[in-house]
């Protein structure tokens, strides 16, 4: 076990542990990922699809993976997003006149 966590005890309604269930989520992961989004500063919250949100789930919810372990890849993915709107802005641009 990773050094860095412990071991707590929680008590939760069983409804909402038999969902938890029934959705495939890692209880101790999305806990520790609430944590982390509460004491965190930089938050961003993205509403998506319902296949994204699969994916996600699969990735990063259901391995024990932290969100701050998909920033590189976010990042990456704005970059390609900006470079894009650049480029559509060089194209409207070009529209103009004199």
């Amino acid at each position: 076990m990773n050094k860095d966590l412990m071991r707590v005890s929680i008590m939760m309604r069983r409804d909402q542990h038999d969902d938890l269930q029934k959705m495939g989520v890692n209880v101790s992961g999305y806990i520790r990922d609430l944590i982390d989004d509460r004491l965190s500063n930089h938050i961003i919250m993205i509403n998506v699809g319902e296949d994204t949100k699969k994916i996600y789930d699969q990735i990063i919810s259901h391995s024990g993976e932290h969100d701050r372990e998909l920033e590189p890849y976010l990042r990456e993915a704005l970059r390609n997003m900006l470079a894009e709107k650049i480029k559509q802005m060089q194209q409207l641009q070009k529209t103009f006149k004199d």
